[in-house]
C-alpha cells in the first residue's frame, strides 16, 4: 500500500479550502446587488371577528370557510321577529305622543271656548239678579219687612255668584289663551323620547343583518343557524384581501437606509423568481428584540426596529405569517430583481 505524499496532501487540503471559500461567498453575494439592503419578516394580513350588536336567534348563515365574500355582502340574519314587534310598539307609542303634543299645541277646540264664553255670560247674568236682590233687601231691612235671615241669604247668594263669575272668567281665559308652556314642553318632551326609542328600534332591526365590511376571505365559521346567541358573540372570522403587509425587521446600523416612501421588492419561497412590488410604510421609533422566527440563533438578542412595508400587488398567495425577504436598494432607487 502506498503512503500519500505529504506535499500532496497538503495542496489537496488548500486547494479544497479555496473551493469551499469561493462557494461560501458566491452563496453569500448571490442575489445582492450592490449595496443593497435585504430585511427578513413575515406576512401580515389584517383579519376581522364578526358579530352581531343585538342578541336573538341566528336564523340564517350564507357563508362558509374559504367562501371569498366582497364588502356589504350579507353573510349571517337573526329571526328579527321580537324585535319587529318591539319596533312596532315603539312606532305605535310615538305617534300617540306626538298626536298628543298637536293637541295642545293647537290649543282648545272654539266649541269649548265656546261653551266656556256662555257659562261665564250665564254667571254674570246670575251675578246681576242676585246684587238687584240684595240690593231690594237693603231697602227693606230698615222697615222691619224683611226677615234678618233673608236679608243674610241674600248677602250670601250675592257672594256666591260673585265667585262663580270669577271661576267662569278664569276658564274662559284658560279656553282662549290655550295649553300652558309648561305643558307643551313636557309633551315635546316626551314625543322626542318616543321618537328616540323607535329610532333605537329601527337600529337593532339594522343590526339583525351582518354584513362583509370588506373584501376578504371566510376563515372560521364559529355557529350554526338556530344558535341563541348575545350581543357581541363571535360568528365569524374573516381574513381582508387589503391591506396586505409584510412585518420586518431594521438593525440599528441599516437604520437610514429604509426610508417611509422607498420602494422594495418581496421574495417569497413559493415564487422565488417572481418577486410582489410594495413601499417602506411606517418605522417604529422604539428598538425590541429579533423574533425568534425571524433571524438566526446568533442575532435573536440583538436589538431591531420594526418596519411595514405594504405589499402594491398582493394576491392568494400570499398568506398569513408567510416569511418574505425584503431588499431595498441602497440609493432609494429600485432594488434588484434577482433573487
Amino acid at each position: 500500500m502506498n503512503t500519500p505524499n505529504p506535499k500532496r496532501r497538503i495542496a489537496l487540503i488548500a486547494a479544497t479550502a479555496i473551493v469551499v471559500l469561493a462557494l461560501a461567498f458566491v452563496f453569500l453575494a448571490r442575489g445582492r446587488g450592490p449595496g443593497e439592503l435585504v430585511l427578513y419578516g413575515s406576512v401580515d394580513i389584517r383579519e376581522v371577528t364578526l358579530g352581531f350588536r343585538v342578541a336573538g336567534r341566528l336564523a340564517t348563515l350564507s357563508v362558509d370557510e374559504g367562501d371569498t365574500v366582497r364588502a356589504g355582502q350579507e353573510l349571517a340574519r337573526l329571526d328579527v321577529t321580537p324585535i319587529q314587534l318591539e319596533l312596532n310598539e315603539a312606532r305605535a307609542n310615538a305617534s300617540a305622543i306626538g298626536a298628543r303634543l298637536a293637541l295642545l299645541k293647537s290649543g282648545y277646540r272654539a266649541e269649548d271656548v265656546e261653551q266656556a264664553r256662555a257659562a261665564f255670560s250665564e254667571r254674570k247674568a246670575a251675578l246681576t239678579n242676585a246684587e238687584q236682590t240684595l240690593a231690594r233687601q237693603q231697602q227693606l231691612r230698615g222697615t222691619g219687612a224683611v226677615a234678618e235671615r233673608v236679608y243674610d241669604e241674600a248677602v250670601a247668594a250675592t257672594d256666591q255668584a260673585r265667585a262663580r263669575v270669577r271661576a267662569a272668567e278664569q276658564s274662559l281665559a284658560q279656553f282662549q289663551s290655550g295649553y300652558r308652556r309648561q305643558e307643551v314642553v313636557e309633551a315635546e318632551a316626551n314625543h322626542s323620547r318616543a321618537i328616540a326609542a323607535a329610532a333605537q328600534g329601527e337600529q337593532r332591526l339594522a343590526d339583525a343583518l351582518l354584513q362583509a365590511p370588506a373584501e376578504g376571505t371566510v376563515l372560521t365559521r364559529a355557529l350554526e343557524p338556530g344558535a341563541i346567541i348575545a350581543a357581541g358573540a363571535p360568528v365569524l372570522t374573516m381574513s381582508l384581501l387589503a391591506p396586505v403587509w409584510a412585518r420586518v425587521y431594521i438593525s440599528e446600523p441599516d437604520l437610514g437606509r429604509a426610508a417611509p416612501g422607498q420602494a422594495v421588492l418581496l421574495y417569497t419561497d413559493a415564487r422565488p423568481g417572481k418577486p410582489y412590488h410594495g413601499k417602506v410604510g411606517f418605522v417604529s421609533p422604539t428598538a425590541e428584540f429579533t423574533p425568534k422566527n425571524v433571524e438566526t440563533p446568533d442575532l435573536r438578542t440583538a436589538l431591531v426596529y420594526r418596519a411595514r412595508v405594504v405589499v402594491s400587488d398582493p394576491d392568494p398567495a400570499l398568506r398569513q405569517g408567510m416569511p418574505v425577504t425584503v431588499r431595498l436598494a441602497a440609493d432609494g432607487g429600485s432594488p434588484s430583481s434577482v433573487r
